[in-house]
């Protein structure tokens, strides 16, 4: 094994998860529904590396990486997958520091992903505030927020 990573229950949210066409009349579980788990949709925060190139990595640093994270467990599920969203966004802009127009860039993939919500930037201002008091953003100024170091 050359790669083994921890990702913590609480970071799979129905974004995460991709619904598979229903097997066919003659299959023996017909109807069944499957699904496929779409890793590349977890923030890196998630994915916490045990073994890495072969070599595992130091238990106080596993227990480090986890530790930063492990305040989303506490987020509400129906909330969480929310909050989840706003960091991989946040993480997929690859910038040190970002603004609120950044993530409104993203409002369309967000109305798609949830359709039912008819308030993505009030959302997405209130889930950095979440992001902000678990220490994973900073607010600089307003509209401006850094990020913080993910490992």
């Amino acid at each position: 094994m050359s790669n083994l990573l921890l990702i913590p229950r609480f970071f799979f949210s129905e974004t995460m998860i991709e619904k598979r066409n229903p097997l066919g009349p003659q299959a023996r579980r017909a109807g069944w529904i499957g699904c496929n788990i779409l890793l590349s949709r977890i923030p890196d925060d998630g994915k916490i590396a045990m073994v890495s190139a072969g070599v595992a990595i130091p238990e106080q640093r596993v227990r480090a990486d986890f530790s930063r994270i492990r305040q989303l467990a506490e987020i509400p599920p129906e909330l969480r997958g929310w909050t989840l969203d706003i960091l991989n966004l946040v993480r997929r802009l690859r910038k040190n520091q970002f603004s609120l127009g950044d993530l409104y860039a993203f409002e369309t993939e967000l109305k798609t992903a949830r359709p039912e919500n008819r308030n993505i930037r009030p959302k997405i201002r209130q889930q950095l505030q979440i992001l902000r008091d678990l220490g994973l953003v900073e607010f600089v100024e307003p509209g401006k927020y850094a990020v913080r170091d993910s490992g």
